[in-house]
């Protein structure tokens, strides 16, 4: 299916790209998430019409995303979990957690910007993940996991 993306997409393009992707990516993300339009002669048209609008958004958030990485970046969090002598965990700290822990730290982050590419955090100890906030911004996080022996 060929689209016209309505802001940048990793891995995909950016501003106005027109590009062919799987129909079921376009059909349930790209388009309900109001990324891109399905690339017919009207939808073109209006795109066109709307560039400088949709330029001057991505501009905004793009900016916005910077000022958050600048105040989020080197920010260390702190979890605790049950653990064993070892210092394996009982279960492990997943996205979700670390999301939270930053939410009182006063942060609202989505959990799906917090990137664990080890997957969830199975040791205590102090570990650097990243958070996406923009497609072109990324800020890096200290997580410590602590163990709480009962």
């Amino acid at each position: 299916m060929q689209i016209i993306l309505l802001e940048k997409v990793v891995n995909l393009g950016a501003l106005g790209d027109v590009v062919k992707v799987k129909d079921g990516y376009a059909r349930n993300y790209l388009i309900p998430q109001g990324k891109a339009k399905r690339a017919t002669e009207a939808n073109m048209a209006e795109f066109e019409a709307r560039r400088a609008e949709l330029e001057r958004v991505q501009a905004e958030k793009l900016a916005a995303a910077q000022e958050l990485a600048g105040k989020l970046e080197g920010v260390s969090v702190q979890v605790t979990r049950k653990a064993g002598m070892d210092g394996r965990l009982f279960g492990s700290v997943g996205n979700a957690d670390v999301a939270e822990a930053l939410g009182t730290q006063g942060f609202e982050i989505d959990r799906a910007s917090i990137r664990m590419p080890e997957g969830p955090l199975k040791q205590v100890g102090e570990v650097q993940l990243e958070v996406g906030l923009h497609a072109d911004v990324v800020a890096t996080i200290t997580v410590a996991v602590v163990g709480d022996q009962q």
